[in-house]
């Protein structure tokens, strides 16, 4: 009996000592640095962004290409507060403002904002001199510390021409190609800014870009190190996801010591805070990297330029990658001698994700005639993709890509009200944008000459801006 007299008060002192404040409280706080390394990517860099002013806007008659492959025949538009309010067959039940613009546009079309997965404007400006060579670290081959938008000049004359011939109103900068890891992608909104944290996008993740193939194994065996082979490319990248991994360890049991820039990009990706966007020419390498990703514990967004998707679409499909492609670049080096001009067409018939991108300051301003060549190039191989569906490959499907589906990319009511009005059929060499609009705001206007918005370091130039 005395025994279990004991017993029980043992076992009310223990309780009683647990349920005291703090009592039993042996879990070390966080170290400084692994409270710094998990806040690191919430953008230390926020976005100063803020629509510029616009009016309600009534589009009447036109065509309507919603971005998620609907048609609306002499459709309504109608943008209020900078969003989309409303979009149907008539403009009956809108709630149209008496201060509306109203706009008839028989005759014309109207898309989503393009939107640009893979372009380096401002990182690689016009001019292209060697000052203006900002784009690739190529100091080693794995640079996930580095930012491109630390290297975004808002003054490239490429986002004015972008928005004003290719109706481009978001587009992601991406590092160059040269590393394996290259570096974080950012997302901007295409307006005029003083500063970079002005153009971006709220809210939407970054990105991180990798590279496989030719480009890393050139670049190091060409300095006498690791990587010079597509096996090295492979390896480099194993060790360095072992270490983000352990780094990721250290910094959820609060063990870190110090801050690695290199690893908290990496261990963002493996939270799956940051997107991978990765260039890759080759299927073989692809297939092998979505094997070294589920490996490591991360995902691919997307696979950039993918010139052999076609051979891995269902590969593809299956893992929910989407493939940012060209529509015809072939030949200019070795891992681009199987690419096909069939390629975006043989990705939608097998119902792959698919995206044009430009990678190129002149090709960003004619996403639509790209879209539109690789769309004939898989009717004549007796594909038929609907107008509708192509426009998606310039609208929503980057937008779900780069992780702002929720926010834009198609004509929605509640969505950002980035909008552009061609004055003829956009998948047409002969159209161009006629207005574009940003969150609501035209930007645009190619009949008014005071709405031709050009960068200040361009003005006078021969054929440049408006100088008259």
């Amino acid at each position: 009996m005395r025994a279990i007299r004991t017993l029980l008060c043992g076992a009310a002192a223990v309780l009683a000592i647990s349920t005291v404040p703090g009592a039993a409280k042996d879990k070390k706080e966080p170290s400084a640095a692994s409270k710094a390394a998990s806040e690191f990517n919430k953008d230390p860099y926020p976005s100063t962004y803020r629509p510029y002013p616009g009016q309600p806007v009534l589009i009447t008659g036109a065509t309507i290409y919603d971005g998620k492959g609907g048609r609306i025949d002499r459709g309504a538009l109608l943008l209020r507060d900078g969003k989309v309010a409303a979009v149907g067959a008539s403009a009956a039940g809108f709630d149209v403002p008496g201060d509306a613009l109203r706009i008839d546009a028989a005759g014309k079309f109207v898309t989503p904002g393009i939107i640009d997965i893979h372009s380096h404007l401002g990182d690689y400006p016009s001019p292209a001199v060697e000052a203006h060579s900002d784009g690739n670290e190529m100091t080693d081959p794995t640079t996930p510390n580095v930012w491109a938008e630390h290297s975004v000049w808002p003054q490239d004359p490429g986002f004015s021409r972008a928005l004003a011939n290719g109706g481009v109103t978001a587009l992601q900068i991406l590092p160059g190609s040269g590393n394996l890891m290259g570096g974080r992608g950012v997302t901007l909104k295409n307006v005029p800014s003083r500063t970079v944290q002005g153009m971006k996008f709220p809210a939407a993740p970054y990105s991180l870009k990798m590279a496989c193939g030719e480009n890393p194994k050139r670049v190091y065996g060409a300095k006498g190190r690791m990587p010079s082979t597509r096996m090295g490319n492979f390896a480099v990248n194993r060790e360095t996801w072992i270490k983000a991994q352990e780094y990721r360890r250290k910094r959820d049991e609060g063990k870190l010591e110090t801050r690695d820039l290199k690893m908290e990009t990496l261990a963002g990706v493996l939270d799956g805070e940051i997107l991978i966007q990765n260039h890759c020419y080759r299927a073989d390498e692809m297939a092998l990297v979505l094997d070294m990703a589920k490996e490591a514990g991360y995902k691919v967004t997307t696979f950039h330029h993918a010139v052999e998707s076609y051979k891995i679409a269902d590969l593809l499909r299956a893992n929910d990658v989407c493939s940012a492609v060209w529509a015809d670049w072939w030949g200019f080096k070795m891992e681009a001698y199987d690419a096909i001009p069939e390629n975006a067409g043989i990705l939608y018939k097998t119902g792959a994700c698919v995206v044009i991108h430009s990678d190129d300051e002149n090709g960003i301003q004619r996403l639509n005639q790209e879209a539109a060549k690789a769309q004939g190039d898989a009717r004549r191989l007796g594909i038929d993709i609907p107008d509708a569906e192509v426009i998606r490959w310039l609208t929503s499907n980057p937008a779900k890509a780069m992780g702002i589906e929720a926010q834009t990319g198609s004509l929605e009511a509640g969505k950002m009200g980035d909008v552009v009005l061609w004055n003829g059929d956009p998948l047409s060499v002969y159209s161009r944008p006629e207005k574009v609009w940003v969150d609501g705001a035209l930007l645009f206007d190619a009949n008014d000459r005071k709405r031709r918005p050009v960068s200040d370091f361009e003005l006078g130039q021969p054929g440049e801006g408006d100088v008259k």
